[in-house]
């Protein structure tokens, strides 16, 4: 008895506690005070982790409650707003474990030259950075870091990971049907190195975008490349080095630092306001916003179909079905003159893709339509994106990958090693296809292979004819090979090199609307409060879909699920 009246009692007061955290962040909520922005304010740049492509959800919980999460298009128009704000005097721009591509880099140093062009002062204060962390601070006018401090530049490298030996050792084969001599992606199952064709692709890939960052960082630090690379190769770098060969203007503490910026500033004492201060501040208080209005609808993540109650906000990914409803809503919002899709997808399921590729046509006929390349825009993420409409894509943008592929893993070692067994029936040539006990049939493997090939043939032929180039220019270039946007923008696989501002510029041409007529930028989805988590449709919860997440580096969900997939041959971690 005095058990089951403790549980009840632990019961209640969990109920309560959890009620009354709920009313105190539905109260907080309701009474959100507008921003306040001292005159004579420092913005600190506070760029930490993945910055995402869709808001994440915003969850105010008081002192529980994590700093809300910029996006990349606030990260964008934060800067714009920096720029023309009287109370901002200087940025401070402090990077530290970034967890982006180059394709985010290259957008936040164009934000932040841009911004250089305002006049005001753009400060760097690193905390032992990387390459990337550098590749950033190299745009600002001076670069500090702290005197025991040390910088982590050492250069790039490629490293892919092979399970071959672990599943021979465990009894699992896997076999993998392709077309495209490139595409890989069941390499990492059937091999325990390189091929000739993965080790071609990675090498092109490593040494551009090696000559992006030396060129980059020479231009900051006015050295040449060469001078550069002759440093990385002395790397990593304590702070006395890095001072003594150009790679840092001083050596300053924290607060020594401000006291320096505040010198150069020389109007009074100032005022910090962090990246999620400034976050609340909205672009028409600062006469940014115009009366007309552009979605930037954020498709970010693998694709998957879905369920009929996706609504388009779950984080796992690009959802098929959610997805199509967005482009719908977009597509029959009489308020907005235009759209800009921001991909940032490996791909994924071949038929998802197609169902999206549908929907995004149909879109691009009611509203004038620009694609945005970001870090990746791969096979069913380059797929999607072929309406016909100008693409535009970062120098490190992971794009193209155009072919499909399909694996199948036979489990019978592993089973035989648990002492299970299956004994089976079936009625129907091709009814035993997708099952784990056996390999593929010579008969089924050819019937495997006439999907794919007709798959492959399919999206060839949607590339060319949104490329509007004959099939027989479009195939040597596809083969499931990954490039570069740099390295697409010359074979004519997107149309520009650039990122948001060069997107809106062609959307607005497009729309028909003055290039320096300001707009107002409406994100899809929207960022998600505390009602959604309690109200909303989506059935599944926001630690579900980051639990699924962290898997979807290799995608075994889509792999285990027999699918032709138009999947990203790998992961590309620019380190």
């Amino acid at each position: 008895m005095a058990k089951f009246l403790f549980g009840l009692m632990t019961g209640v007061v969990i109920c309560v506690a959890g009620f009354l955290l709920i009313v105190f962040a539905l109260a907080r909520s309701f009474r959100e005070a507008p921003p306040v922005v001292a005159q004579n304010s420092v913005l600190e740049l506070q760029l930490t982790g993945d910055i995402p492509e869709r808001p994440p959800v915003d969850v105010p919980l008081g002192a529980l409650a994590e700093r809300p999460t910029p996006t990349v298009t606030n990260i964008w128009m934060m800067l714009r707003e920096a720029a023309v704000d009287p109370r901002i005097k200087a940025v401070v721009l402090e990077p530290q474990s970034l967890g982006v591509g180059w394709g985010k880099l290259e957008e936040f140093r164009a934000d932040l030259e841009r911004f250089k062009r305002s006049g005001k002062p753009l400060f760097a204060y690193l905390k032992t950075p990387g390459a990337r962390e550098y590749y950033l601070a190299c745009a600002a006018d001076r670069i500090y870091l702290a005197p025991a401090d040390w910088i982590n530049l050492k250069g790039m490298r490629v490293e892919l990971m092979y399970f071959k030996k672990t599943l021979d050792k465990i009894g699992v084969g896997v076999q993998v049907e392709h077309d495209g001599k490139y595409k890989d992606f069941g390499d990492m199952f059937t091999r325990t190195s390189m091929s000739p064709e993965t080790r071609e692709v990675m090498t092109s890939v490593l040494d551009d975008l090696y000559a992006n960052l030396a060129g980059t960082i020479a231009q900051g630090r006015k050295k040449t490349p060469d001078e550069i690379r002759s440093l990385i190769d002395q790397g990593p770098f304590l702070a006395n080095d890095a001072l003594r060969d150009g790679l840092v203007d001083q050596l300053r503490y924290e607060d020594q630092f401000f006291a320096d910026l505040q010198q150069k500033v020389n109007s009074g004492v100032l005022r910090k306001i962090t990246t999620s201060g400034y976050l609340k501040v909205t672009p028409d208080s600062l006469g940014l916003a115009g009366s007309r209005k552009i979605a930037m609808l954020a498709a970010g993540g693998s694709i998957t179909r879905g369920s009929a109650d996706d609504d388009g906000v779950s984080e796992d990914g690009i959802r098929a079905t959610g997805f199509i409803k967005l482009l719908r809503r977009i597509s029959a919002d009489a308020s907005l003159a235009g759209v800009i899709v921001r991909i940032d997808s490996p791909g994924g399921d071949a038929v998802a893709s197609d169902e999206i590729w549908r929907e995004m046509n149909l879109a691009s006929k009611r509203k004038p339509m620009v694609i945005s390349m970001s870090d990746t825009a791969a096979s069913g993420g380059y797929y999607m994106a072929m309406t016909g409409d100008p693409i535009v894509a970062y120098p490190g943008t992971l794009t193209g990958s155009i072919g499909v592929v399909f694996g199948k893993p036979n489990l019978h070692g592993l089973y035989d090693k648990l002492g299970i067994t299956k004994d089976q029936l079936s009625r129907g040539t091709f009814a035993d296809i997708d099952s784990d006990y056996h390999d593929l049939t010579p008969v089924e493997l050819a019937k495997l292979k006439q999907g794919i090939d007709a798959n492959y043939h399919d999206f060839v032929a949607k590339v060319a004819q949104a490329r509007r180039r004959p099939f027989d220019q479009i195939e040597p270039l596809a083969q499931g090979r990954v490039w570069l946007g740099s390295q697409a923008a010359a074979r004519g696989l997107v149309d520009e090199l650039g990122g948001i501002d060069r997107a809106l510029e062609l959307v607005k041409q497009k729309a028909h609307i003055p290039a320096a007529e300001n707009v107002t930028i409406v994100m899809y989805p929207a960022r998600r409060t505390i009602f959604d988590l309690l109200f909303g449709r989506s059935s599944e919860s926001v630690l579900d879909a980051r639990l699924r997440r962290l898997a979807e580096e290799w995608n075994p969900e889509l792999w285990a699920q027999g699918r032709l997939l138009r999947l990203m041959p790998y992961t590309i971690t620019a380190q």
